[in-house]
């Protein structure tokens, strides 16, 4: 989903002008016709999500600083850009020093205000990244870090909630790579325990022998190579959250120790003559189906119901696409600044290319794609051409695309061989199902075979009706009801 922003004028026409161009520069656009209505909208008990606000300084209710004012009272640090007919120097001081981002005088030119759009959620994006790295550093992520706009993610931070209320064990489940150990991380830093360690163990790379060792800790001499004491990931999460990756990776030994450690609240460390008391809440994750797991006797059946008790399962990115969008700006941010790249944003085209992508490594996948596309960006936006392996992998990565046989596109059979026209038409390739993996109507299956026959054709209408088999009246028909009408110049129809 494209990022928001809020119009506020009192003038319709300036409305209109300014949201036809936050429209055409890829952001979703919201109006209001006065300061109170913006207000509202910003503060009210339904306030909306909005990234930036374009506000017009002198307005008949309430004027571009009243609700500059009524922003900073409420806590709001979302950018603003004031715009007036008056730019005198007096003017600009004054809303700066309000705490609007940028002041720009009408009437304001399409690139003038796509700068200042562009540098302000910038800025933006930025200053949460910093904030939202000191909180991972910290221990103290929340719900509000998990970046997501997808209505299938709702449950899934409604459930984060309700889990750092209590110290309820917790089951992550979820493919590889969508994210697992920032929801634990969320539930841990919107607890009463945020205070306290948050200590993660992927399970998965644990050696065998040292499983038991590295869980619960040893007594020196324990074993060969025990020289010194170890407290174990138990003792260090003494107080606080103890996150368990990939949980089903355990062997039978470790899940053993791992029940008695959370039926009683003590364990036993390797070598030791006594149990030490810990105070540990568990939240465990898994990509895999721990069911299956369980009857397939590699996973023990009261251990399962041990961590099953409060399960969460987070959808993959495919099921998601309204976050990709948030979330590769979220990653260009980031990787941008760590990089030292001047990046500002991602192109359109290369965003329906990411939206299109069916991402079977997930979020990580997506993350390691932007830090490709950092690398390999010249300047200061990322285009197609900065997925290579995106753009060549994706007709593959959707089942259901079908890419035109000869004998489709060239002729059928029984008829007489004739070289099309040349291609103007990208791609070559029928889609038969949209960016949320459902089949789309026959309507606007039927809609890109005629523009598809058009253009292969050089708008050669006899022809066109003659290979797609159907009468040249009922084609001018097909493209009056699917408003294909304008597609055709009626100087080069034949």
């Amino acid at each position: 989903m494209p990022e928001t922003v809020l119009i506020v004028d009192d003038d319709p026409v300036q409305r209109r002008l300014l949201e036809s161009m936050v429209q055409r520069f890829g952001y979703q656009a919201v109006t209001a016709e006065g300061g109170d209505a913006a207000v509202a909208l910003l503060t009210g008990p339904n306030a909306a999500r909005v990234d930036c606000v374009v506000l017009d300084l002198v307005m008949p209710d309430l004027d571009g600083l009243g609700v500059l004012a009524r922003m900073r009272e409420a806590g709001l640090d979302t950018p603003v850009i004031v715009q007036t007919a008056h730019g005198g120097i007096d003017n600009v001081v004054s809303v700066m020093r309000a705490g609007a981002s940028d002041f720009v005088v009408k009437p304001a030119s399409p690139e003038r205000l796509q700068v200042s759009l562009t540098n302000a959620l910038n800025v933006r994006r930025l200053a949460g990244e910093l904030q939202r790295i000191k909180r991972s550093r910290d221990g103290t992520l929340s719900v509000t870090d998990v970046i997501t706009r997808s209505p299938a993610m709702q449950p899934v931070l409604r459930a984060i909630e309700k889990a750092s209320a209590s110290t309820i064990p917790v089951l992550v489940e979820g493919e590889s790579g969508v994210g697992k150990e920032l929801i634990a991380r969320a539930i841990h830093g919107t607890g009463a325990r945020r205070a306290k360690p948050f200590v993660a163990l992927n399970c998965g790379a644990l050696p065998e022998n040292l499983v038991e060792s590295i869980l619960f800790g040893h007594e020196k001499g324990a074993f060969t190579g025990a020289t010194d004491k170890h407290a174990g990931k138990f003792v260090e999460a003494d107080g606080g959250t103890l996150f368990l990756d990939e949980v089903g990776e355990l062997p039978m030994p470790a899940q053993v120790k791992l029940l008695r450690a959370l039926q009683q609240g003590e364990i036993e460390p390797v070598g030791a003559r006594k149990t030490v008391k810990v105070d540990v809440r568990i939240i465990s994750a898994t990509n895999r189906d721990l069911i299956a797991e369980v009857k397939a006797g590699r996973f023990r059946e009261d251990l399962f119901y041990r961590l099953h008790v409060f399960p969460i399962l987070i959808p993959p990115l495919r099921q998601r696409t309204d976050d990709i969008p948030a979330l590769a700006r979220h990653f260009l941010t980031r990787i941008a600044a760590e990089e030292g790249k001047r990046v500002r944003g991602i192109s359109a085209e290369a965003q329906r290319l990411l939206s299109s992508f069916r991402w079977p490594g997930n979020v990580r996948q997506l993350e390691n794609a932007i830090f490709r596309a950092v690398v390999l960006a010249d300047g200061e936006e990322i285009g197609v051409n900065e997925f290579p392996q995106i753009a060549g992998a994706a007709p593959e990565q959707a089942a259901t695309w079908i890419e035109p046989s000869p004998a489709m596109i060239s002729g059928w059979p029984d008829e007489p061989t004739r070289k099309p026209a040349p291609l103007t038409i990208e791609p070559a390739v029928l889609r038969l199902t949209d960016a949320r993996g459902e089949v789309r109507a026959l309507e606007d299956i039927e809609r890109d075979v005629i523009r598809f026959a058009i253009a292969h054709y050089n708008e050669q209408m006899s022809e066109v009706a003659r290979r797609l088999r159907i009468g040249r009246s009922t084609l001018y028909r097909k493209l009056e009801t699917l408003d294909l009408a304008d597609t055709v110049n009626g100087d080069t129809v034949g």
